[in-house]
């Protein structure tokens, strides 16, 4: 049984366990493998919240794959900043490859359209999303991302590399902020 979180000044509660991240993860592989049969795929995993779920995710998809990262920030604590800060940026050659962006989360949508613009500019073949959570309450972006694990209500959550203040991301279940 999950058991309440307290992180910094904040209580959160158990939202989706690890099986089901588990379980949705695996489709979400087979959703991509069979959108690009016989293709190479260059993944792109947004830091620092992805890398839990880009390791598992790449874990079930066999043939010839890249991988690469971007660093990008907007966020302060719990709430968006309302901007985008590129950190550290891509030294893989784009052109003529088919991009996958690997995402935590997409909520308001402003990040990942400015990596999508930053990634076109470089004359991919193709650029989808595949993002583990996506808040639609919250979406005020260009592009909706392609593949989708869980579409949640418009709360702040932790856990599986998703963090309040830098900390949280090493739960391995997805925590939702308590209602006061």
């Amino acid at each position: 049984m999950q058991l309440d979180r307290q992180i910094h000044d904040k209580v959160f509660c158990p939202f989706i366990s690890k099986d089901e991240i588990a379980h949705k993860v695996k489709n979400l592989s087979s959703e991509i493998q069979k959108d690009y049969i016989g293709e190479e795929i260059l993944f792109i995993a947004i830091l620092n919240g992805a890398f839990m779920f880009a390791s598992d995710l790449l874990k079930e998809i066999p043939g010839n794959i890249q991988i690469s990262f971007v660093k990008v920030s907007s966020y302060i604590g719990a709430q968006s900043s309302g901007r985008v800060d590129e950190l550290i940026g891509l030294n893989t050659d784009l052109k003529g490859k088919h991009v996958v962006i690997l995402e935590d989360i997409v909520d308001t949508g402003i990040t990942i359209d400015k990596v999508i613009s930053l990634l076109k500019s470089q004359n991919p073949a193709s650029v989808e999303v595949c993002t583990l959570l996506f808040k639609p309450e919250a979406f005020l972006g260009k592009q909706l991302p392609k593949y989708i694990g869980f579409e949640i209500p418009n709360k702040f959550v932790v856990g599986y590399g998703l963090d309040y203040d830098e900390l949280g991301r090493n739960l391995n279940e997805i925590y939702q902020l308590k209602e006061e």
